[in-house]
């Protein structure tokens, strides 16, 4: 059976169907997540949050490069993924392999150099799932590029209820740190076994240099671009750890898994579809540009109007989902919440990018943006705590890279003007959210009925002012076909 045979239904059709069980997939992850965090904050302390996060960093740097770029291009490939996918499953295995014993081996010094030395055997453990991640690489590939997103949801919803399940009884039996690695470790390979039986495809290793040498060209630069972008979203952990400690790095973590919720939710699940929608219409500069414009337009919404109610109540949620004695975490979480927002929009620029065969652009952008990060974040750390941090990382991302996010859209024809048209109403319903819902923060005591309250009036001057988008949302069904291909 081969990829091709999968996809033979109206292409709009399967990429609603295919976006709508990436989303379900997304939101039933993310809120389990949320569930079980909101569990596991009372059995264990930040400390044991930072120890697990050092180990995380490691594992989402290499994860994400492992594969050196060629899982993404599996998914845009133009031809058979027969001519391909043997040999990206030998390079793929073997990248794996070398940088999962290179991590093992050198956990003990990376884990001092993160601050956190007594993390060395998580970030070995972590190590080992790189090598699990190897093997189910191509049948990944394989399931989103046929738009095959119910069977990925079912593995990825099964996997999580593995992580979250056995990384609660762990808590509760003492692990500590150690229950969020085993978890996290097992999970992951359920989640991997599931993707590898639900491929429409499978493949044995096999060699072709001359593919070897056309598929690194076009993933050595996909690699280059994940790594830079994984690095700015973990480049704060690190200057937390080595800065703040442990226990302020836990703080953090937590703050951000609640700032990212919305990320989690929609660029997740947009990711898996955007990337082969727009791949399809790379070469028609119309429809590119007004898929993407119009998907900005209604991802943004959404992701607006959650980010600005957490701003604003950054300390009654913290207190509310976590309990009294992680309140410290609230101001990182106030600008936090605010990049979510930015990282949701950038996301979908470099994905329009990768589709379009940009990605040298998008590895230039991270670059300059990594460049400026750094230096913002230390200078956060020392002179404002965790609130420091978040407060660099927000105006960093708005002041860097979004204008660099709009210079590369220009070479595809989509403008400055044409993004700041398609956020114009988002980002006005969303200072018509801040204004109520602080109104309602000097006027309601409590928590919960800060959040309930404000949340309903907060949502509800976001819809007014937001109604005129219900006509994308229900725009005719040739039109939608015709124009957009993947919210």
């Amino acid at each position: 059976m081969t990829t091709s045979e999968v996809v033979e239904e109206p292409f709009g059709k399967v990429v609603r169907r295919g976006l709508g069980w990436s989303f379900l997939s997304s939101v039933a992850t993310r809120a389990g997540t949320v569930l079980s965090g909101i569990v596991l904050a009372r059995l264990l302390t930040p400390e044991d949050y930072g120890q697990f996060t050092v180990a995380l960093v490691v594992l989402l740097i290499v994860a994400n490069v492992n594969d050196l770029g060629l899982e993404p291009t599996l998914v845009r490939w133009a031809g058979r993924t027969e001519e391909i996918a043997p040999t990206a499953t030998s390079i793929i295995l073997g990248a794996s392999f070398l940088l999962a014993g290179g991590t093992f081996l050198g956990a003990p010094a990376i884990a001092t150099a993160l601050g956190a030395p007594e993390a060395a055997g998580i970030v070995r453990l972590m190590a080992v799932s790189v090598m699990v991640n190897g093997l189910f690489a191509v049948p990944s590939a394989l399931l989103t590029r046929s738009f095959l997103q119910g069977r990925r949801a079912t593995a990825d919803l099964t996997g999580m209820v593995v992580t979250l399940g056995l990384s609660i009884v762990l808590a509760v039996l003492g692990f500590g740190a150690w229950s969020l690695a085993w978890g996290r470790f097992v999970g992951n390979i359920v989640n991997g076994v599931l993707l590898f039986a639900f491929a429409p495809a499978r493949f044995r290793p096999g060699w072709s240099r001359s593919v070897a040498r056309h598929m690194l060209t076009a993933g050595l630069p996909i690699a280059g671009t994940l790594l830079l972008a994984v690095g700015l979203m973990n480049v704060d952990y690190i200057v937390v750890g080595r800065l703040l400690g442990p226990e302020a790095l836990g703080l953090y973590l937590l703050a951000f898994n609640l700032s990212s919720w919305p990320v989690s939710i929609l660029s997740v699940a947009v990711a898996r579809v955007s990337v082969p929608a727009f791949a399809r219409l790379q070469h028609d500069p119309g429809a590119l540009k007004a898929a993407f414009c119009r998907s900005l337009t209604l991802i943004m919404a959404p992701t607006t109007l959650v980010g600005v109610l957490l701003a604003v109540y950054a300390l009654p949620t913290t207190r509310f989902v976590y309990g009294p004695g992680w309140a410290a975490a609230a101001g990182a979480l106030s600008f936090l919440a605010l990049l979510g927002g930015l990282r949701v929009a950038m996301q979908l620029a470099a994905d329009v990018l990768t589709a379009a065969g940009k990605a040298r652009l998008t590895l230039l952008i991270h670059g300059g943006w990594i460049v400026a990060l750094l230096p913002a974040l230390t200078v956060g750390a020392l002179h404002g705590g965790i609130r420091g941090v978040g407060l660099a990382h927000f105006l960093v991302a708005l002041g860097v890279g979004v204008p660099l996010h709009l210079a590369a859209l220009v070479t595809l024809g989509i403008r400055p003007l044409d993004v700041l048209r398609s956020a114009r109403r988002p980002v006005a319903a969303g200072a018509a959210a801040v204004a109520v819902a602080l109104g309602v923060h000097r006027l309601v005591d409590g928590d919960l009925a800060t959040l309930v309250v404000g949340g309903l009036a907060g949502a509800a001057a976001f819809g007014i002012v937001a109604w005129p988008l219900i006509r994308l949302v229900r725009a005719p069904r040739h039109q939608a076909e015709a124009a957009t291909s993947v919210v």
